[in-house]
Formats: C-alpha cells, structure tokens, sequence
C-alpha cells in the first residue's frame, strides 16, 4: 500500500491519514465550526450507519453526523469527486443514520456542497453558503417535527446508501465493515 501522510482532524484533534477525501473532510469540519458556528461536541465523526440489506448486516460510518441541542441536524458526506454524483448517497445516509430522517443532508468537496432536504430529497440549495449556520438551522428546522422514515423504504435505502459506499475508493474500510 501507497504510504500516505497525516492530518490533524479539526474536530477531534487526532491524527488521521490523508487519504480520498480527507483534506475536503478537514475543509468542511473548519467551515462548521468557523462560519457556521457549530460547537465540537455537536459534531460527530464517522458516525456509525449499520443496516440489514436483504438479511446481511451491513457496517459503515456517515462522514460528520452534526447534532443541535441533541436533535440530528445535518449528514455530511465529504467526497474527492463531483458532488452530484454523491447526492443519492447523502439522502440515504441521512434517512439512515438517526432514530429520525436527518433534515439536511449534505455533500461537500470543501469547496462547494450540495444541500438537501432529506424527508422529500429535494435541493435545498448549492455552494458552501447553501449549508446553514447553526443560528439558521435553529431558526429554520428546530421547530419542525422530526420526520420518521416509512419501515417500507428503510430496506431501500439501505440498498442506495450500501450500494454507493462500497464503491468508495482509496478511502480505509470503516471499522467493522464486513
């Protein structure tokens, strides 16, 4: 294996290796934490997403899961690519990764992003100014009853979010993935 160097994690402070989309993971942690206002311990990294598809366990992790006064805010997928194609995947990731669909799911190469309202999967808006600051997202969303994914659909999405994310490359296998 191809060595490769280290970051710093801006919300953490560990070192982790700078591998795919790592340095556009480390852009995007600095614009949640500067721009936007939120605060380090609302912001989870490599949250862990497990789902069954057709009866096999599946284990991976949502890049940053962001949490307002303990309600699931935004799912962010950081990517080295072109954000649209990972569209699909963060809507997934976001009807995934919390008792409640997530409200916003995001997608990012740390220069641009995508945002999406994750209950109907229609864009919200794109470019970095597109993700809300925490003052936003509080006075936008926090009011909103939290949506509950139909049982019918969890499957499905578990198919979509499975399906991109074993086609990620030159990232390290999540912990526990099979």
């Amino acid at each position: 294996m191809k060595p490769f160097g280290t970051l710093v994690d801006a919300v953490t402070g560990r070192t982790v290796p700078n591998i795919g989309p790592e340095e556009n993971r480390q852009a995007v942690e600095r614009l949640l934490l500067g721009e936007k206002g939120y605060r380090r311990e609302e912001i989870a990294v490599d949250h862990p997403i497990e789902v069954t598809v057709q009866g096999v366990p599946y284990r991976s992790h949502l890049h940053l899961l962001v949490r307002v006064e303990g309600r699931a805010a935004l799912a962010v997928i950081c990517v080295a690519g072109s954000v649209v194609s990972w569209e699909r995947m963060a809507v997934a990731a976001a009807r995934l990764a919390a008792e409640t669909i997530v409200p916003l799911a995001v997608v990012s190469d740390g220069r641009t992003a995508l945002v999406v309202d994750a209950a109907t999967g229609g864009r919200i808006g794109e470019g970095l100014e597109a993700i809300p600051s925490r003052a936003q997202w509080q006075a936008r969303f926090a009011a909103a009853p939290p949506a509950r994914l139909d049982p019918g659909r969890r499957e499905r999405e578990a198919l979509v979010f499975r399906s991109y994310d074993s086609d990620r490359v030159n990232v390290p296998p999540p912990t526990g993935k099979p």
